[in-house]
C-alpha cells in the first residue's frame, strides 16, 4: 500500500540561490532566457516518449508568492522564515479534529479573516498564466495555493489545486460540501458580538489595509490562508455550527456506531457531538493530500515537457517530490521565485553553465514584475511565426492598374 502523502512545514533555512543564466538577474536576461526555454527543442529522450501534443509544453507549478501582489501573505521571506508574523504556527489536522476549543479558536481567526480573503482578485501574474495558456504554451497548472484565484483566471487551463481550497467548507463525516460565504454567515448569526466587531473593523478599513504594519498597529496580525490573529481575543466564545447533512442524519463513525451531532438552541455545534464537523476544504498541515489528487499531480508531471516553477520555495514535500520528479525525468526546469528554494541545488546543481535558459532558469525576479514583460514579448514571437508561416497569396487583379498604365 502505498505511503500516504502528508502537508508537512519545513522549518530549516534555504540557501541563497545561483542566477542562471547569470544574466537571468535583469529582466531583459530572464525574457532571454525563459523565451529559450519556450522555445527551445526538448531533450531528445523526451522528444522521442513525446506521445501527444501536451507531452511538449510547459507544466506550471506555483505557490503563495504569486499572490502576493493581490495583498495575500504567503508563508515565508527570502529567508525561509515567516514573513509578516514570525510567531504564527498554522493549525495542524490532527489538533483541528480533536479539540472543539481548537476549533473555536480556528473558525473565530478565519471568520475575521474571510472577507479580506474573498474579496481579493487575481493579479498580473495569474493572467499572465492565462495567457501562456492562451499562446499555447502549457499543458496545465498545479497550485499550492487555496485562493482559487487560477480557478478564477483561466478557468479554460486544467488547473490542480495540490492543497484544495477556501471555497467551500468540508464535512469531515459525510464530505459534502458547503459554500464558504454561507458559512460566514451562519457564523455571523452565531457570534453577533464578533460580527459586530468585524463590521466596525471593516467599516475603519483596519483589515483592507495592505500595509502589515498598519495592521499590527491596530492591534491586528494577518497570516495565511485566510488567518487573523487578534490578542487577547476570547476565543472560547466563539461558536460555529454543524454539516447541516449530518444534523439530520449523522454518520457511522469509524468505529462502526452512529455518530453524535447535537447543537445548542441556536444551532452551534456542541459537546458531546462525536460528528458533523467542518472543516475548511484545504489540505491541512499534517493531513494526507488524497490519492486521486496525489496521482493527478504525477500524472500532469508526466504528461508535460518542462517544468515552470512560480512563487514557491518548494517547502512542503508535496510540492518538491514534484520538482524531483520532473528532473528524474530530465525535463527542463525554471525557477522564478524570490529568495531561496528547497534543494535547489539539487535541481541546478549539473546545469550546463554555458546554456542559455533553454536547460534551465533561475531567477529572483517578482512575477508581478517580470511576466507581463515577457507574455508581451512572447506575444510578438507567436505574431511573427504567425506571419512568416502565413502562404503568399497575389492579390487578386494586381496585374490591372499596371496594364491600364501601359
Amino acid at each position: 500500500m502505498p505511503k500516504p502523502l502528508l502537508r508537512i512545514p519545513y522549518t530549516d533555512i534555504l540557501a541563497a540561490p545561483t542566477v542562471a543564466p547569470s544574466s537571468a538577474a535583469t529582466i531583459p536576461g530572464a525574457i532571454a532566457a525563459l523565451k529559450n526555454f519556450f522555445a527551445a527543442p526538448l531533450p531528445q529522450h523526451l522528444a522521442a516518449a513525446s506521445s501527444s501534443p501536451s507531452s511538449s509544453k510547459t507544466l506550471i507549478l506555483t505557490g503563495a508568492g504569486l499572490s502576493v501582489a493581490s495583498g495575500l501573505p504567503d508563508y515565508r521571506g527570502v529567508n525561509g522564515t515567516y514573513r509578516v508574523n514570525k510567531t504564527y504556527r498554522p493549525i495542524f489536522y490532527h489538533e483541528f479534529l480533536s479539540s472543539h476549543e481548537s476549533r473555536k479558536r480556528y473558525w473565530a481567526r478565519s471568520f475575521l479573516g474571510w472577507s479580506t480573503t474573498d474579496k481579493a482578485a487575481p493579479n498580473v501574474a495569474h493572467y499572465a498564466v492565462r495567457d501562456m495558456g492562451g499562446l499555447g504554451l502549457l499543458s496545465s497548472v498545479i497550485t499550492q495555493n487555496v485562493d482559487s484565484f487560477h480557478h478564477k483566471a483561466h478557468p479554460q487551463i486544467p488547473t490542480i489545486e495540490l492543497h484544495g481550497y477556501l471555497r467551500t467548507v468540508v464535512c469531515t463525516s459525510c464530505k459534502s460540501e458547503l459554500d464558504r460565504n454561507e458559512f460566514q454567515r451562519e457564523l455571523a448569526r452565531l457570534n453577533p458580538r464578533w460580527d459586530a466587531f468585524l463590521q466596525e473593523a471593516l467599516k475603519t478599513g483596519a483589515l483592507s489595509s495592505e500595509d502589515p504594519a498598519q495592521r499590527n498597529r491596530r492591534g491586528i496580525k494577518t497570516n495565511p490562508d485566510g488567518d487573523v490573529d487578534l490578542p487577547d481575543a476570547p476565543y472560547t466564545t466563539f461558536r460555529y455550527p454543524p454539516c447541516p447533512k449530518c444534523l439530520k442524519k449523522p454518520q457511522i463513525g469509524s468505529d462502526s456506531h452512529r455518530q453524535v451531532v447535537e447543537t445548542d438552541k441556536d444551532g452551534a455545534w456542541t459537546a458531546p457531538s462525536t460528528g458533523g464537523i467542518l472543516k475548511p476544504n484545504v489540505v491541512m498541515f499534517g493531513e494526507s493530500i488524497a490519492t486521486s489528487v496525489k496521482n493527478a499531480a504525477e500524472d500532469a508531471v508526466n504528461a508535460s515537457g518542462r517544468l515552470l516553477v512560480m512563487g514557491t520555495s518548494l517547502a512542503t514535500y508535496s510540492a518538491w517530490r514534484l520538482a524531483r520528479q520532473a528532473k528524474a525525468r530530465g525535463m527542463p526546469i525554471a525557477i522564478i521565485n524570490a529568495g531561496g528554494v528547497r534543494g535547489e541545488d539539487q535541481i541546478f546543481g549539473d546545469l550546463d553553465p554555458n546554456q542559455h535558459g533553454e536547460l534551465g532558469v533561475r531567477t529572483e525576479l517578482m512575477t508581478n514584475e517580470l511576466l507581463p514583460v515577457l507574455i508581451e514579448e512572447l506575444r510578438k514571437d507567436a505574431q511573427h511565426y504567425h506571419d512568416a508561416a502565413k502562404p503568399h497569396v497575389p492579390r487578386q487583379n494586381a496585374n490591372v492598374f499596371k496594364d491600364m498604365l501601359s
